[in-house]
């Protein structure tokens, strides 16, 4: 019996020593890393979005969902104000923003680029390229005028509450403040609306950031884009793209 036990014993070990290279490949199979296009980073690729009014990528969407679902049980209606945006959308909030400040209002090409820059991003550079990202509101609450205002999620705002609760909440969904009210961090303003969906997101900054992005810019022929000198560039790439939420780096 003892050895017909060890026969049995050694039998076992055996299968399991020849099939575990088997389950350790098909386990990194499954983990292998996502690549994506330069046209999916610059936001000029169609992509499957998810969702009427929501429009992310399938994972991102349901974890909205999901989070949406939580936030009812306070009271809260999550609504998205903007999410994916292709790179001809944001062209068109770049060329009108840069007309208005230019011929409108007869600022310098440059102030006109700086002043851009405080909450858009220039085209092609776009976290919302990538429908990983959300601006959002409570759609339960009534206010007039721009929602994407900060004091409208500060105490006695509107959104106050909407903004307690993702502070809480938003990323045990995988969800994460982009632009931060850190006073050391420079780059875009803060924006106490914008998310994004970190599990994705963080992947597609870190392959994006591998690009040459100032010479993909520089390509792109953007109105304003013959004052995009060398050293504007590497500031806007330093403190605009990769000064944000550490957790998302």
């Amino acid at each position: 019996m003892q050895r017909r036990s060890f026969i049995l014993k050694t039998g076992i070990i055996g299968a399991a020593a020849i099939t575990a290279p088997q389950l350790i490949f098909a386990q990194e199979q499954e983990e292998e890393e996502v690549t994506y296009s330069i046209e999916e980073l610059m936001g000029k690729a169609d992509i499957d979005l998810y969702g009427k009014g929501i429009n992310l990528r399938k994972e991102a969407h349901d974890a909205f969902k999901k989070m949406k679902v939580a936030a009812y049980s306070a009271g809260i209606d999550l609504k998205i104000v903007s999410s994916y945006r292709n790179y001809y959308r944001q062209e068109g909030i770049w060329e009108r923003k840069y007309l208005k400040y230019t011929d409108d209002q007869k600022m310098k090409p440059l102030n006109a680029i700086d002043k851009i820059i405080e909450y858009s991003t220039i085209p092609g550079t776009s976290r919302h390229h990538w429908g990983t990202d959300i601006d959002i509101i409570d759609g339960y609450q009534k206010t007039s005028g721009d929602v994407l205002v900060p004091k409208k999620f500060e105490e006695g705002g509107p959104f106050e509450d909407l903004k307690k609760w993702m502070d809480e909440n938003a990323n045990d969904f995988g969800f994460y403040l982009v632009y931060t009210n850190n006073k050391k961090r420079r780059g875009f303003k803060y924006e106490p609306w914008h998310y994004s969906y970190a599990p994705i997101s963080k992947p597609m900054l870190e392959q994006f950031r591998g690009k040459n992005i100032m010479r993909l810019v520089k390509e792109q022929q953007l109105l304003g884009g013959e004052h995009f000198t060398a050293g504007f560039l590497k500031s806007y790439i330093v403190n605009n793209i990769l000064d944000i939420n550490p957790e998302l780096l």
